[in-house]
C-alpha cells in the first residue's frame, strides 16, 4: 500500500506541471492587459510611459519563458508571487478565503453524506414503494433546484419567519462557534442539499445493483439476517461508486460555489476566482487554478485508498 501511495504522489507531478504549463500560456493568449484595466480602466488619462513603467515592475516585459520559470520557481519555494491588482502576497489573498471556502465545503459533504446514505438505502430496499417514490421525488427536487436559488428562500423564509439574518461578518469557528455556525450553516445546507441527491441516487443505483449478484443470494440462502446482508454485503462494495462522488463533488465545493457566495455575502475562494478573472490578474488566477488542481489530486488519491479499504479485492502492493 504504502508503494502506491508513493506511486500516486510522483504521478502527480507531472500532471501539476501540465496545469502549471496549460494554464500559464493560455492566460497570456486570452485579450486585455491587466496594466490597461488598472490604469485606464475607470476612464484615467495615463501615459504610455507610465504604463510600460508599471508592465516593467510588474514583469510583464520579459519574456514569456523567462516569466514561467520565474513563476515555477516560486511554486516549488511555495512563494507565489503578488497579486498584480492589489499588490499583496497571493498567499495571504488566498489563506484569507481558504478558511471559508473548505468549512463550507466540509459542513456541506457531511450533511450530504448524513442525509444521502439513509436515504439512498432506503430507496433501494423498498425499491418501487411509496417510500421510494418520495424519497425520488426529494432527489430528483434536490438535482432541479438551483443552489443559489434554494440559498435565496432560506433567507427570504428567515426574514419572514423569525426576522432574522445570518451575520455579514465571517467570524472564524475558533474565535466565536455561536457566530460562525449561525452564518455558515446556511450556505451549507443549500449546497449540501444538492449535495446530497446527487449522492442519494448514486447510493440507490449502487445498492439495487450490488443486491442482484451471485454472493447476495448465497447470504440469503445460508440464513443470514437481511439486515446483516445489507450491512456487511452489500453496503461496502455499493459504496464504492458513491465514494468517487462524494470526492469529485467535495472538490467542486472549495471553489465551484461562486454564485452561492455571493447570495451568502460569503467572500470566498469562488468570488476570488471571479474578480480575478474579471481584472485579468494572471499570478492569482494561476495560483487559484493550481490551488484547485492539487484539492483534486488529493481527493482522489484519499478516494483511492478507500477503495482499498473497503473492497478486500482491491489491494495494491
Amino acid at each position: 500500500m504504502l508503494r502506491y501511495v508513493v506511486n500516486r504522489v510522483l504521478l502527480a507531478i507531472p500532471t501539476l506541471i501540465g496545469v502549471a504549463v496549460v494554464t500559464f500560456f493560455m492566460l497570456r493568449v486570452v485579450p486585455g492587459d491587466i496594466v490597461e484595466i488598472k490604469l485606464r480602466g475607470d476612464g484615467g488619462n495615463v501615459s504610455r510611459e507610465v504604463i510600460e513603467q508599471e508592465r516593467e515592475r510588474l514583469g510583464l516585459n520579459k519574456p514569456l519563458v523567462i516569466q514561467f520559470v520565474d513563476w515555477m520557481k516560486g511554486l516549488v519555494t511555495l512563494d507565489l508571487g503578488r497579486s498584480m491588482w492589489t499588490g499583496n502576497p497571493v498567499s495571504e489573498e488566498i489563506g484569507s478565503r481558504l478558511e471559508l471556502s473548505l468549512q463550507v465545503a466540509v459542513m456541506a459533504a457531511v450533511i450530504a453524506v448524513l442525509i444521502a446514505i439513509p436515504l439512498g438505502t432506503l430507496s433501494a430496499l423498498y425499491r418501487d414503494t411509496a417510500v421510494d417514490y418520495v424519497i425520488r421525488i426529494v432527489t430528483i427536487a434536490g438535482l432541479a433546484v438551483p443552489s443559489f436559488w434554494l440559498g435565496m428562500l432560506i433567507i427570504l423564509g428567515l426574514l419572514w419567519a423569525f426576522n432574522w439574518l445570518p451575520p455579514l461578518t465571517y467570524t472564524p469557528f475558533y474565535v466565536d462557534p455561536i457566530a460562525n455556525l449561525s452564518q455558515l450553516i446556511w450556505p451549507a445546507l443549500a449546497v449540501g442539499y444538492r449535495y446530497s441527491a446527487v449522492v442519494a441516487r448514486m447510493v440507490r443505483s449502487s445498492i439495487v445493483e450490488v443486491m442482484r449478484e451471485d454472493y447476495i443470494r448465497t447470504a440469503r440462502a445460508k440464513g443470514v439476517f437481511e439486515r446483516l446482508v445489507v450491512a456487511r454485503h452489500a453496503m461496502k462494495n455499493a459504496m464504492l461508486p458513491a465514494i468517487t462522488v462524494i470526492g469529485l463533488e467535495f472538490a467542486f465545493l472549495i471553489g465551484g460555489l461562486v454564485v452561492t457566495e455571493q447570495v451568502f455575502n460569503l467572500n470566498g475562494i469562488g468570488r476570488l476566482f471571479v474578480q480575478a478573472v474579471s481584472r485579468n490578474d494572471f499570478m492569482l488566477i494561476q495560483s487559484l487554478v493550481m490551488l484547485i488542481a492539487v484539492v483534486f489530486i488529493l481527493v482522489n488519491l484519499v478516494v483511492d485508498l478507500l477503495y482499498a479499504a473497503l473492497d478486500p479485492r482491491i489491494r495494491y502492493r
